[in-house]
Parts: structure tokens; C-alpha cells; sequence
């Protein structure tokens, strides 16, 4: 049974939905339809976290929705890659053509040498997850989604038995909120406004990071430790706990195990050592330690960003026990996903077919290079501007062996490798189901207005495959009786009211629970033991070579990853470079000049900024540089050892001239058409 269908009439009409896109808040959204048009977007009071406003991104969705960049109908190649050298065809031709070649591929190669690559561009489970019932039940490969948050879940894992925390309705109450590499004023506007609020009511906020981002700027205490040394600064302020009696010992005794381990490593990390590596003066480390001593409740935000370096997995192991010591459950925000209790392989038919294999996300340019994959079918997710490795993604797309079909909202990068683009409908063009992983409220996302153009959902590409493959009739079973499935246990309420759009909320774990295998706090980890890692959070040598640079990005508050550039522009291909380190260089302020890995050189242009400290450097993520090449070519695809996941702000790049005039250099939103 589907959802129930609003009826679009002539006349103006509010209907109410969920912004899907990859962000912590998830909000509610009333679209205003016209005489069947999308005319603004607005937020639902529906939300109390996200009922106030906005963002850039949300308010600009009908731009979106009807820009020149949609893709509105089938395409086939018909010249060379990369480029849109492309011929408007039907459904019917281009889905023959995807047959064949597909059929191609399975018979000559088998299904190991077939791939659906795809991440959160649509969070909704069923754009999301549906499609892959069709690619399980086919055998093909897929990735392990290990391009974002995976090494952070693990590594929290490995202490707590899951990484779930704190809600965003719980910062009211907190006495202290530490944003330890979380940049939410752009990241989680809304959670920000939640912390001004507590802010005003006598809360301390603090900050760690590298740079004086937003939340930087706007905090009451501010660490600034060098690139990878998060984990030295958390012993720091652990060992400051210790020795100032600051434990939490009732806690301690009763919800945790290894303490005198901690405790014996953390006492090594004297003020004098943490201060040397780190940079952080020890009167701000004590400061820190004190407050979360004081001033409980806490909350410590631990953003994405910090696990995604060469080390970061021991990075957000070690700031996630701070609180413990300070005798709070769970006193921390990671991502709440792993909370919840809905069960996702119902609806990509795991539990009925799996895939052939699974492989590295962050390595895969690596095998696309080698040609170990002949088929490949992209969707949700613009992988050429996000993947590490993008110079040899590049290649291998472009390999003649290689047949790439791209399902996409848009054209992007990575159509301009396709020899096949399919147009799919936006969020606001589907029904679908988002489960959010901050807040726990869930509502069914309508659809707002028809498809434009030929697009069709995932669900129905996934169906009409399996149709034309003869599969098993289970592979395109109704898909909301797979999400009623998925959430049986999941809602706080029934699933029928779900479908009539009431907001539910959503069952979580207790905080109280720890499914570790003493069912307490593991300071000690006896997993990660098991699996040969150090029981305890490892500080690893920092990035670093004399005349490199470390090369750090993170998100800008008008793109979500790669959207939006058709609706604000381009990303800007700017890099921010400390004053000091330009004078010694030579480079003023708009110049143009190269950064240059041992993958790749990227064209940007100088801003002047002391944001950032001497060594260090800052772009905007994913962004193409001046010379039509993607930033992420800079970056290595080696994982780190716990959860598989990247090592972005690890990157070492030289800076130097651009060899070219700055006038002959312009900004591309993707490579070259």
C-alpha cells in the first residue's frame, strides 16, 4: 500500500515535506504550490528544531528544482568522454541499451565486475536504499559507505558498544556545550541556534579547531591545536580531570571498566609534552578539563571533520570519553543513526540477497583505474567532485571497458563520464520517508508537484530493471510495505499515521545502555584488543614535511556537498593562506597559484586570511580549482585502520605559482565539457 496521494488542484496549496539532503537537521519543510508550480519553500512549525528558519540551500530549492541544469530526459553518448556529447533519447532506447550492456557484463565477466556506487545526495530510504534490492539480487558489488561518518562510529563503538548520544532537545539543559571540530553555525545552523539560546541562559560554549571557523569565532573558549593532534589534547585535558580530582569516581566505579589503563596513559601527557605537540597553552587545556568538571550537564559535539584524517578514528575515540569522566552518560554528539531501531536491510533485500563483494569507498578510484568494474551505476551521489583519488577516478570512467549510467537530478561531474544519463525527480517530486540522525522526529516527505519532465523515481527504475531481467517478483515488493516493515519497532506510533503525516517520534536505545562486552564504558576497549588495535585512543604523528603545507576543507553554507552550484555558482576555488606564510612565499592576496600533492595540482586563488595558523591551509570542499581540476584530485585514497574512512585533512600539498596568467584562469562547475 503507498502513501496516501495529495491531490495537486489549481489553486495555491501548502504541503508539507522533509528536506533529505545529507545535514544534521533534517528539517521540515511547507512547499507553496501555484497553479501546480513550486513557488517558495518555507519551514513547517511541524519541527521545533528547525521551525524558525531556513537555510540558504532550503530557501533556494524551487531555483533548484527548476533550473537550466535538470536533467528532464534520457540521454546516450555520442561522443568522447569527458564531455556531454549527448543524444535526447526514450526511455525505452536508452533502458535497451542498459540491458544490454548489462546482461554483457554478467555473462562475460560476472556480477562481481558490476557496481552501484551511490551515497546521501536524497537521504530517503527509498531513493536511497529501494534501488539496491534490484543490485542485491543481482549479486552486484557496492561500496562501505566509509566516505563520511563509518570511522567515527567505529572507533566510538569500540568504547561505548554503539556511537549514538546526546539529542538536540537536551542542549537546553546543558551547563557546558564543547564544539570539537563542529562547525554548526554552518554545518547545524539550527543546533546552533539551540546553543545561543542555552548560551543566553548562563551555558559556556566552547571550541576546538584548527582554524577560526564560525563557531570558533563566536565561542567563550577557543583551543587551536595543530593539524592530528586532537587525540594528545584530550589526554591533556583527561590527565588535568585526574590530577585536579575532577573524576567523577562514583561514575566511574559504576559504569566503567579500565579506568586505572586510562588513567596510566593520560597521566604520561604532562602539561609540558601536550602543550609542545599540540600548541594549545596549558591555562586553556586546565580551563577545558575545569569546565567539564563544573559545569554539568555537558554536551561534546564531535564533528565529521575530525574523523576524517589519516588518525581520525582515534580522534573521536578519545573525545568521546572526556564526558565519561565527568560521569555522564553519553555525553556526547556524534550522529545518532545507530540509535534507532529500524531496520534498513528490509529495504535493500539483504536479508534475502547479498552483493558479490563490498569494497573500500575511499579507495575505489584505485580499482575503477584498474578497470575491475565494467558496469557502473551512479546515483545519489556526485562522485567524481567527492570521492579521494579524483584524477584516477577520472581515468577509469574514462576508460573504453567502462560503462558508467548515471541517475541524477542534475547534470553534474560525473554525467560528463556517463554513457548513459537517466533523469530522476527531486525530493519535493516523490514521496518518501527520511530518518533524521540528530533530532528523532520523522513525517512522511510528499511529493509537491508532478516530475518535471520524463524523470522517474528510483523505485520505479529499480522495478523496471528487475522486470526486463525476469528477477524474483520480492525485488519489487510495495515499498511501503517495506518501510512499514523497516519502522515496525522503530516509531512511537503506528505507520498508518505516519502515511496521514502526523510527526513521530522515533525509539532510541537507552543512553544508559552500553552494548559493549561488559556492558559498561570500556575506557580499556576489549574490542578493539580483539581486533589488535590499542585498547586505549593512540595519538599518531602528526602531518607534516618541511615545505608542505596541510591542506584542510570543510563545508560553506550555500552548497550541501556539490549541490546548489547551478542555483548560487560555482564553489568557490579559493584557498585561505596565512599572511606570514604568504610574505615568505612571495603571493599576494588574488593570486593565483597551484597546490600541488603527489597526486595531482589544483589552480585556486590566495585569500589572506589569519584564520588559519602558519603551515596550515583551507578550502571549501569539493570545489573544481581555476585549472578545471577537482580538489579532491589532491587526496590520497589510503583508509585509515579503524572503519576504512578518509584521510582528507591529512592532505599535504606545496603552494606555489600557477603557471598560467590569472586572467586565463576561470572557475568550471565541473570538469571539461
Amino acid at each position: 500500500m503507498g502513501a496516501p496521494r495529495v491531490r495537486l488542484v489549481a489553486a495555491s496549496q501548502l504541503v508539507r515535506t522533509v528536506c533529505p539532503r545529507d545535514c544534521y537537521d533534517t528539517c521540515h519543510v511547507e512547499a507553496l504550490v501555484l497553479n501546480g508550480r513550486l513557488a517558495a519553500t518555507r519551514p513547517s512549525p511541524t519541527n521545533p528544531l528547525t521551525q524558525s528558519f531556513l537555510c540558504a540551500r532550503g530557501r533556494a530549492d524551487p531555483a533548484r528544482v527548476y533550473s537550466r541544469e535538470r536533467v528532464l530526459h534520457p540521454h546516450v553518448r555520442e561522443g568522447p568522454k569527458p564531455g556531454r556529447f549527448f543524444r535526447r533519447v526514450s526511455w525505452q532506447e536508452a533502458l535497451d541499451l542498459v540491458e544490454e550492456k548489462l546482461r554483457e557484463v554478467l555473462k562475460e565477466h560476472g556480477p562481481q565486475a558490476v557496481l552501484h556506487v551511490e551515497y546521501a545526495g536524497n537521504m530517503g530510504l527509498l531513493t536511497w536504499y529501494y534501488p539496491q534490492r534490484f543490485w542485491n539480487a543481482v549479486g552486484a558489488a557496492k561500496t562501505d559507505y566509509s566516505i563520511c561518518s563509518k570511522s567515527g562510529h567505529e572507533a566510538i563503538s569500540l568504547h561505548y558498544g554503539l556511537s549514538y548520544g546526546r539529542l538536540p532537545w537536551e542542549v537546553p539543559e546543558a551547563r557546558l556545550l564543547v564544539f570539537w571540530g563542529f562547525n554548526a553555525p554552518v554545518s547545524s545552523p539550527h543546533l546552533w541556534l539551540l546553543a545561543k539560546k542555552a548560551r543566553a541562559s548562563g551555558a559556556v560554549v566552547a571550541a576546538v579547531d584548527v582554524r577560526r571557523s564560525e563557531v570558533a569565532a563566536q565561542s567563550d573558549l577557543w583551543l587551536r591545536p595543530a593539524p592530528g593532534t586532537d587525540v594528545a589534547l584530550a589526554y591533556g585535558v583527561a590527565r588535568a580531570m585526574i590530577v585536579n580530582g575532577w573524576v567523577d569516581g562514583e561514575f566511574i566505579r559504576q559504569w566503567t571498566v579500565g579506568y586505572e589503563q586510562f588513567r596510566e596513559e593520560a597521566l604520561r601527557w604532562t602539561p609540558e609534552r601536550v602543550e609542545s605537540l599540540t600548541g594549545v597553552p596549558r591555562r586553556l587545556v586546565e580551563e577545558l578539563a575545569r569546565l567539564y568538571c563544573e559545569r554539568r550537564p555537558s554536551i561534546t559535539f564531535i564533528g565529521f571533520g575530525v574523523q576524517k584524517s589519516a588518525h581520525g578514528a582515534e580522534a573521536a575515540r578519545a573525545v568521546s570519553l572526556l564526558p565519561a569522566l565527568a560521569g555522564v552518560h553519553r555525553g556526547f554528539y556524534y550522529s545518532n543513526s545507530r540509535g534507532w531501531l529500524f531496520d534498513v536491510s528490509e529495504i535493500t533485500g539483504e536479508k534475502l540477497a547479498k552483493p558479490s563483494r563490498v569494497v573500500s569507498q575511499v579507495s575505489l578510484a584505485e580499482l575503477v583505474e584498474k578497470g575491475e568494474f565494467k558496469f557502473i551505476f551512479v546515483y545519489n551521489s556526485d562522485i567524481v567532485l567527492t570521492l579521494p583519488g579524483s584524477g584516477k577516478l577520472r581515468e577509469g570512467l574514462s576508460r573504453p571497458d567502462v560503462f558508467v549510467v548515471v541517475h541524477d537530478t542534475h547534470w553534474c561531474a560525473t554525467s560528463d563520464y556517463a554513457d548513459v544519463v537517466l533523469p530522476a525527480p527531486t525530493y519535493l517530486e516523490k514521496d518518501d520517508v527520511v530518518i533524521p540522525y540528530s533530532h528523532d522526529l520523522v513525517t512522511l516527505s510528499r511529493r509537491a508537484v508532478e516530475p518535471l519532465g520524463e524523470s522517474r523515481s528510483e523505485v520505479w527504475l529499480a522495478c523496471e530493471l528487475a522486470r526486463r531481467l525476469k528477477l524474483p517478483e520480492w525485488v519489487c515488493e510495495d515499498p511501503f510495505d517495506l518501510l512499514r516493515r523497516a519502522l515496525g519497532e522503530a516509531l512511537e506510533g503506528s505507520f498508518e499515521a505516519l502515511l496521514r503525516g502526523e510527526v513521530l517520534r522515533l525509539r532510541r536505545r537507552p543512553l544508559e545502555e552500553y552494548q559493549t562486552p561488559s556492558g559498561k564504558i570500556e575506557l580499556y576497549s576489549s574490542k578493539a584488543l580483539q581486533l589488535g588495535l590499542n585498547p586505549l585512543p593512540e595519538q599518531p604523528e602528526p602531518p607534516g614535511r618541511e615545505g608542505y603545507f596541510v591542506l584542510i576543507n570543510t563545508a560553506t553554507p550555500l552548497y550541501t556537498h556539490t549541490q546548489f552550484r547551478d542555483v548560487y555558482g560555482p564553489i568557490p576555488a579559493i584557498v585561505h593562506v596565512n599572511p606570514e606564510d604568504a610574505r615568505s612565499l612571495g603571493v599576494a592576496d588574488g593570486e593565483a597559484v597551484e597546490l600541488c600533492s603527489e597526486e595531482g595540482c589544483v589552480a585556486v586563488r590566495i585569500v589572506l586570511s589569519d584564520s588559519v595558523p602558519r603551515g596550515v591551509l583551507w578550502a571549501p570542499r569539493q570545489h573544481v580549482g581555476l585549472n578545471g581540476v577537482p580538489l579532491n584530485t589532491l587526496v590520497s585514497t589510503a583508509t585509515q585502520r579503524i572503519g576504512g574512512g578518509p584521510v582528507f585533512n591529512s592532505t599535504l600539498v606545496r603552494l606555489r605559482k600557477a603557471p598560467q596568467p590569472a586572467s586565463t584562469l576561470s572557475s568550471k562547475p565541473g570538469p571539461a565539457t
